[in-house]
């Protein structure tokens, strides 16, 4: 994308009403007005909150609003450039139950209020293979605690992924950690017990991972 591109798109994201883009300290000094307060001052409405974790284009966002319009969706990339694609296709399709924010996820704990999030969804996320990089990996332990905190106490995650790496990874903590495994399959698309929204709900780059021949993986799990 060239800069011309980018610069225009940051533009536009200034004047979208559903993109939040907080100032880093704003939210290290933990001055963030809408935490605790997303539903009663930015949705205004009582539905329940899920949060996409490393949204990119903010397909999976878009998608889940239009499969639940009872509840309120957050796709959160700290590449504005990016899910400006998302919000301008928010705004166009009239969707209110949307919202991007721009941050960092290490952050997420200073964006929302404990219990204040019902579901969160990290869908293919950098598997960040190389031992240095674990601290950067979305489903490390630290990060877990950090979701345990803004969630509700039976609040669900998903990691939705084609690294088997990935996969393999989170399993191994999940069942080293004693969260609950509520479901996991290695290749969804060959087990048609898969939940809708896993099926239903493809990216442009899982497309591409699909006609590359590469098994889609999924978990989905209680932080305890």
């Amino acid at each position: 994308m060239g800069s011309k591109n980018k610069l225009r798109r940051f533009r536009e994201n200034e004047a979208f009403e559903n993109v939040i883009q907080p100032s880093r300290e704003e939210l290290e000094k933990n001055q963030f007005p809408l935490k605790g307060k997303w539903n009663q001052e930015f949705f205004k409405n009582d539905n329940p909150i899920v949060l996409e974790l490393g949204c990119g284009k903010g397909e999976y966002t878009i998608g889940l609003s239009k499969q639940d319009s009872e509840k309120n969706f957050i796709g959160i990339d700290i590449k504005g450039a990016r899910f400006w694609r998302g919000a301008k296709t928010a705004i166009e399709d009239k969707l209110k139950n949307v919202a991007f924010l721009r941050t960092q996820i290490e952050l997420i704990d200073r964006v929302f209020a404990e219990n204040e999030v019902d579901e969160i969804w990290i869908t293919f996320p950098d598997p960040q293979i190389k031992y240095k990089r674990t601290k950067h990996r979305l489903t490390n332990a630290e990060f877990l605690q950090k979701y345990k905190l803004i969630l509700k106490p039976e609040g669900l995650v998903n990691l939705k992924t084609d690294s088997e790496f990935m996969h393999g990874y989170t399993l191994g903590l999940l069942h080293g950690e004693g969260h609950e495994i509520l479901y996991a399959h290695h290749d969804i698309y060959k087990n048609e017990y898969s939940p809708k929204a896993v099926r239903e709900i493809q990216t442009f780059y899982e497309k591409q991972y699909l006609d590359q021949g590469k098994p889609i993986t999924y978990i989905q799990f209680r932080i305890k």
